[in-house]
């Protein structure tokens, strides 16, 4: 059997992914409550990057006037947007 082998890094912007992880607008179901923290992006320090919107599995980061916003009625508060932040943009805060 052969081992996992990681891809190399891209040499190319062409070779990055240039959608979602999973495209918004398809969530029908609201999030049931369970979340224990949600993600709130700082837009101060935000640059529009758009690597939380690139990696977030649900699909419920977006673009408002050159900044992200979360659609928290879908955020599953995962963190992966603020692991991803290489800007620190993006901190958890309990829900309340």
């Amino acid at each position: 059997m052969k081992p996992f082998l990681r891809k190399e890094i891209p040499a190319a912007l062409s070779e990055l992914p240039d959608a979602t992880a999973y495209e918004a607008g398809y969530l029908v179901t609201k999030n049931a409550g369970w979340r224990n923290v949600r993600p709130v992006i700082e837009l101060d320090k935000c640059t529009g990057c758009l690597q939380c919107y690139l990696h977030c599995p649900d699909g419920v980061i977006f673009k408002d006037k050159g900044k992200v916003a979360v659609d928290y009625d879908f955020c599953k508060g995962c963190g992966i947007c603020k692991k991803i932040c290489k800007y620190a943009a993006i901190r958890m805060e309990a829900e309340k």
